[in-house]
């Protein structure tokens, strides 16, 4: 492993600019629907092979295609099978016949939808879970996120990114977007390695140390794209006191033809860091901007967001306890801004997609003192999936069973104690589901959960060997590892650029 860059020739805007525009919708027939070619992947990326798997007879399945089933926006069909071949979803309907040599999975009495998409998480922050319970989003920065990051080695990063996102996996997310601030290159090196070896698809969004196009550039030709179900974004935070890296950040992140992805207001002291106004001066508001929590706009700066179709990350778990507000979702509903949901990494503790999903919906409603106010169920499960492909720029790929993309989804079983009995499967979902109810997940076909339990994963390792990097690294207190960074400038009064 390297703990510093090789110089890289820098390549040309011109070559490496590839885009990020969602792929057109192709019309799809009601009921059984196939299409010719599965949407194109990132180039060199083979598919990983899926085989062929057909779930059998779902008692409901929510597609998140309203041209599918009996139309609305979550796409749902009752008593349906689905179909995955080489790691695409091939078909949906009733009584599908099997392909020869198909693995079936019968999922009669359980429910079929698309997995979660995690858009902003931290997932290194395992290591400090439960810490600084009594402290706001500054605390929280000085008590747990800089003294554990300053004592980082690879082997510890391996193990902490691993039991988070294995966490992440057997909660249903089959997508997660990870912003990381870790500067070393074997550092780097070995959370991309954890991630890849999950089996789930992933986003490194990476914040360099200063404006540094030549590691981003190393990272993502050799680190992630080499990753079949990796991709890369530039992770920056925006403020005044750093205008000029956030222009570079942005420049980059053209260059390689990846977005944007900024922490934004996520406590009102930053509004003296303008991130909103920093991000409409050096040209980067628009679709290729992820911005995440959000939670501190005025009025004109959601309507400048809505205007330029930025895409937004809410994480209302994280901003609850960290006493950071409450995120106007509402009004970015209202005005139609692309909004997925984010974990937020070890301020949520966990990685419960279903708490996350109620807590969206609950804060507004207590905000509000109106249960009519968005979101409603169908809006924030499509936050949940869809949604959040849509804010990552992916939802050409994933987000929704739609054949031809590719066969990310989750099967939950309802017989159990939280969620039983059958009342409104959409909104027990949401307000009943745990966990534990999630039986099977795929990504791009390949099974990564079955009846319950993590395929090929000896999870109590998992558990004892972070347990063990964690002790180590309390114990020991060592120094900041070699080129992590720790000078880099930061915007004032920002905490979160680490957290």
């Amino acid at each position: 492993m390297q703990s510093t860059p090789t110089p890289l020739t820098a390549p040309s805007r011109r070559d490496l600019l590839t885009g990020l525009s969602l792929a057109a919708a192709t019309p799809l027939l009601l009921g059984v629907t196939t299409r010719p070619t599965s949407p194109s992947r990132p180039s060199g990326r083979p598919a990983p092979a899926g085989g062929t798997v057909l779930l059998r007879a779902a008692s409901l399945v929510l597609t998140m295609d309203p041209g599918l089933g009996g139309g609305g926006p979550l796409g749902a069909v009752e008593n349906a099978d689905v179909l995955m071949r080489d790691g695409a979803i091939a078909a949906v309907g009733p009584a599908l016949q099997r392909p020869p040599g198909a693995r079936v999975v019968e999922a009669s009495g359980k429910l079929v939808m698309p997995g979660f998409v995690d858009t902003h998480t931290h997932l290194w922050q395992a290591v400090i879970r439960g810490g600084c319970t009594d402290r706001d989003l500054f605390g929280w920065f000085a008590g747990c996120t800089d003294p554990q990051r300053a004592r980082l080695t690879p082997a510890a990063l391996h193990s902490f990114v691993r039991l988070a996102a294995l966490d992440a996996v057997q909660s249903g997310v089959t997508t997660l977007a990870d912003w990381v601030d870790i500067f070393a290159f074997d550092l780097i090196e070995s959370y991309v390695r954890a991630l890849a070896g999950t089996g789930v698809r992933f986003t490194y969004a990476m914040y360099p140390p200063k404006p540094d196009a030549v590691l981003l550039t190393k990272v993502k030709k050799e680190l992630v794209d080499p990753a079949p179900l990796g991709s890369f974004q530039v992770a920056t935070h925006a403020a005044r006191a750093v205008q000029d890296h956030n222009r570079a950040h942005w420049e980059a992140a053209q260059d390689l033809g990846v977005m944007l992805n900024s922490h934004v207001l996520e406590r009102p002291e930053q509004r003296a860091d303008d991130p909103i106004g920093v991000l409409a001066d050096i040209g980067a508001l628009g679709p290729r901007l992820l911005i995440n929590h959000a939670v501190h706009l005025t009025d004109a700066e959601i309507a400048a967001v809505a205007e330029h179709d930025v895409r937004a990350a809410h994480c209302p778990l994280s901003n609850m306890r960290l006493a950071s507000g409450i995120m106007r979702l509402a009004e970015f509903g209202r005005r139609g801004v692309k909004v997925g949901l984010g974990l937020d990494g070890g301020t949520n503790d966990s990685s419960d997609f279903h708490a996350l999903m109620k807590t969206a919906i609950g804060l507004q409603r207590a905000r509000a003192t109106d249960a009519g106010v968005f979101p409603q169920v169908q809006d924030v499960l499509r936050m949940a999936t869809l949604g959040g492909a849509e804010a990552l720029g992916i939802a050409d790929r994933v987000g929704s069973l739609t054949p031809g993309k590719r066969a990310d989804l989750v099967v939950i079983d309802p017989a159990a104690l939280n969620f039983a009995p059958r009342f409104d499967w959409v909104g027990q979902l949401v307000f009943n589901g745990r966990p534990e109810n999630i039986d099977a997940v795929f990504v791009d076909g390949r099974p990564l959960k079955l009846d319950g339990r993590l395929v090929d994963v000896d999870t109590g390792r998992v558990v004892r060997e972070a347990e063990a990097a964690a002790t180590r690294l309390r114990a020991t207190g060592q120094a900041v590892p070699s080129g992590s960074g720790r000078s880099a400038p930061r915007p004032r009064r920002d905490p979160k650029d680490t957290a």
